[in-house]
Parts: structure tokens; C-alpha cells; sequence
């Protein structure tokens, strides 16, 4: 039984440490910034060890794991004075789940490879939901031999794992993925929008278009709730924000041109201007003009 360390409990890290725990019965020591959230979830899973700073969490732990906000957080719990490089063993794997550049993937790989740690890069795409449902996919850049004793812990919480390459390979495809997305989600909202002004039943509309070339996950998933005007819930805006800022700021250095994932990124800060930086990211569809619901009783807030 491997003894495991976790960094970073937020509506994330909270769920996909439970699953570690459940379903790899390993002995799991957490640390979160904010310490009651630590302690919540030790009290709630009535075992595992919090701890007062992510070296204390991962000293003697065979794999570390972290799910924190952005680059700046995560040289914190890596690199900072009380951070985890500086208690892990020889031969230990940092596996980290932050959504981040593949800037700093790569320069934390090249510290930990000083260190004679081992380090996987492993941003997840699923949400909310599926780190509650441990039905996460995970796109992962590293060593292969390091990722190969990796994965089995991560699946405790995926359902699907996949080397993409070196360091900063599955940051990279972490940014493929939200490109895709951005696009997917204003072109869903248009069509909603459309449908709604001409007077389509639109449970009717989606049920037949999503069984042909227009389905996707977002169709499926997210059409009632944005026909309903509801976003309180999934991956907020102001993280989607962050996600097309380290995307934009790739394809500058790669000679990309993202037109689209550049207007949606506007579109994305006149929600947050609005007020719906929590929102969920189909909250694109409160920019668009929508005469045949006005009146209509939709409350972004409502559950």
C-alpha cells in the first residue's frame, strides 16, 4: 500500500482524493491552504492525516499529488519554503492535476529531476462532475517509466489516462481541449438563442439534432440548463478565463491563431463584467438577445 499525499482540496482535489482513498486504500495525508477544509475532509472520510504545510503532507509519501490554482500556487507548494520538493524522498512522483502552463510543467520536471523525484504533469477535463463521479479524463506529459507507476492511482479517479509525451505535453493538450470547448459552447449558445426566437419547441429541436453531427458533451449535458437560464453550478467563468489566458499566451509564443478562442475570451469578461464570474461557462448565452424569453422567469442563481 502506497502512502500518498495530497495537495489542494478545492471542488476538485476534494472529490478526486476521496476516490484515491476509497478506491486505492492508501494511507493519504492532505494539505489545503485553507486548514478547515483539510480538517472536513479528514472528519468526513474518518481517516487520513491533515497538515499544517505541503512538505509536512509529503514527507515519506511515495506519490504526491496536486490540484491548486495556477502557476504561481503551484511553484508555492512545489518550490516555496515549506513546499513539498523539499520533503519528498529520492524516487517519490509529484503528480500534479493543476490546470497550468507548460511552462512551469517543464521547469518543475527539470527541479524534481534534481531532486531524484519523479514528475507527471496531468491536468484533468470532466468538471465538477466528474471529479464527484471519479469520471475524470487526464491527459498526462512526463517520463514514461514515471507515468507507468502513476496511473494506476490516477485511475482510482479517471476513467480514462493518457500519456501525451514529455513534460508539458499534457498541459498542452489541457489547452487543445479548452480551445475546443470555448468554441463548442458560443456556437451551442447562438443555436439555443436561435432556436428560442423562432418559435422551435426547443426540447424537440435538441433531441433530434443531438442524435446527429451536432451532438456533442455540451449539447448533452448543458442545453436545459442554458434554455432555463441556470449557471450555478460547473466550471466557473473566471477559471475558463484563466484557461484561454495560458492557451492565448501559448499560441503567441507558437505562432497559433486562435480567432475564435480570442472572441470568446472577450465574450467570457463581459459575463464576469456582469456579475457571472461564478457562472458556469454556458453562461455565454446570457450575451445574446433572446426577445421570445424576455419576461420569462430565468434566474441565473436558481438551482
Amino acid at each position: 500500500m502506497a502512502k500518498v499525499a495530497w495537495i489542494g482540496l478545492g471542488v476538485m482535489g476534494y472529490p478526486m482524493a476521496g476516490h484515491l482513498l476509497a478506491k486505492g486504500a492508501h494511507e493519504l495525508a492532505v494539505y489545503n491552504r485553507t486548514r478547515a477544509k483539510a480538517e472536513a475532509w479528514v472528519t468526513a472520510h474518518g481517516t487520513g492525516t491533515h497538515h499544517a504545510t505541503p512538505a509536512d503532507a509529503a514527507k515519506n509519501a511515495d506519490f504526491v499529488f496536486a490540484c491548486v490554482g495556477n502557476d504561481d500556487d503551484l511553484r508555492q507548494v512545489t518550490l516555496g519554503p515549506d513546499g513539498a520538493f523539499s520533503a519528498m524522498r529520492r524516487g517519490a512522483i509529484f503528480i500534479d492535476h493543476t490546470t497550468a502552463s507548460a511552462d512551469v510543467a517543464r521547469e518543475l520536471s527539470a527541479a524534481a529531476a534534481e531532486r531524484g523525484l519523479g514528475f507527471i504533469d496531468a491536468p484533468v477535463s470532466g468538471g465538477q462532475a466528474g471529479a464527484e463521479a471519479g469520471q475524470l479524463t487526464v491527459m498526462c506529459g512526463g517520463d514514461p517509466t514515471v507515468y507507468r507507476d502513476a496511473e494506476p492511482l490516477i485511475l482510482t479517479f479517471a476513467k480514462a489516462a493518457r500519456l501525451m509525451g514529455p513534460a508539458g505535453s499534457g498541459q498542452l493538450t489541457k489547452m487543445v481541449n479548452q480551445i475546443a470547448i470555448a468554441g463548442l459552447v458560443q456556437g451551442l449558445s447562438e443555436a439555443i438563442a436561435f432556436a428560442e426566437n423562432a418559435g422551435l419547441d426547443v426540447p424537440a429541436v435538441i433531441d433530434t439534432i443531438s442524435k446527429g453531427a451536432a451532438q456533442s458533451w455540451q449539447m448533452v449535458n448543458r442545453w436545459e440548463t442554458m434554455h432555463a437560464r441556470r449557471f450555478d453550478f460547473g466550471f466557473a467563468v473566471d477559471w475558463m478565463r484563466k484557461d484561454l489566458g495560458i492557451c492565448l499566451a501559448e499560441a503567441r509564443r507558437n505562432g497559433s491563431a486562435l480567432p475564435i478562442a480570442t472572441t470568446v475570451d472577450g465574450l467570457y469578461a463581459e459575463v464576469q463584467d456582469n456579475g457571472g464570474g461564478r457562472w458556469d461557462t454556458s453562461s455565454l448565452i446570457t450575451l445574446l438577445p433572446s426577445p421570445a424569453i424576455q419576461g420569462a422567469k430565468r434566474d441565473p442563481h436558481a438551482k
